[in-house]
């Protein structure tokens, strides 16, 4: 009887611990590549399929990504840090402000990313995507006017740039990014 025990709570221990893991990694016990995105041209790891962003803070879901940031100064620095070697330069206030409306962590940084990539007014991007009104004027009339995704919000801002493309790359280098911060924080 003894025996039958400790193999269930074992048993119970593994599942467990099966179940975390996968919900860390974002997977929901999917195999990579297989969800709703699979076919967008999207990469799978620390993907959200349903939105196309990076969900790399999925065990702090219900965080928002400036209360994140605010909790976890290191991450926040090394985040800075790593999106400045990238040549991303923060707006003023800095990464919880950039941050503040958006859905998670790797949504803002993938915007970030596409800002550069793109020379598009991160300001202008924010609000279309997360449907908040401008804080600049330099954005073109009816921004933020509702909330859009990201490839929505670049054919908005930049008709001539390939939304899809841009995207993946934009989320490929906040997934990066925040592999490499969460590593060292």
């Amino acid at each position: 009887m003894n025996r039958s025990i400790r193999l269930v709570v074992t048993l119970a221990v593994a599942l467990l611990s099966a179940s975390y893991l996968a919900a860390q990694r974002g997977g929901g016990g999917r195999p990579a590549g297989a969800g709703a995105g699979a076919g967008m041209g999207h990469s799978s790891a620390g993907m959200d399929h349903s939105t196309g962003m990076s969900n790399h803070d999925s065990g702090a879901a219900h965080q928002s990504p400036t209360t994140r940031l605010e909790n976890n100064s290191h991450l926040n620095t090394s985040l800075t840090n790593a999106l400045t070697k990238s040549g991303v330069t923060l707006p003023s206030g800095g990464l919880q402000s950039a941050c503040s409306g958006f859905k998670n962590l790797g949504q803002c940084v993938a915007a970030l990313h596409v800002s550069n990539n793109l020379k598009i007014d991160f300001d202008c991007l924010k609000s279309d995507m997360t449907g908040q009104a401008p804080t600049g004027t330099g954005c073109p009339s009816g921004t933020g006017s509702s909330k859009m995704s990201m490839g929505k919000a670049i054919t908005t801002l930049q008709p001539n740039a390939h939304a899809k493309a841009e995207t993946k790359k934009a989320n490929k280098q906040a997934d990066e990014d925040l592999k490499d911060a969460e590593s060292s924080s």
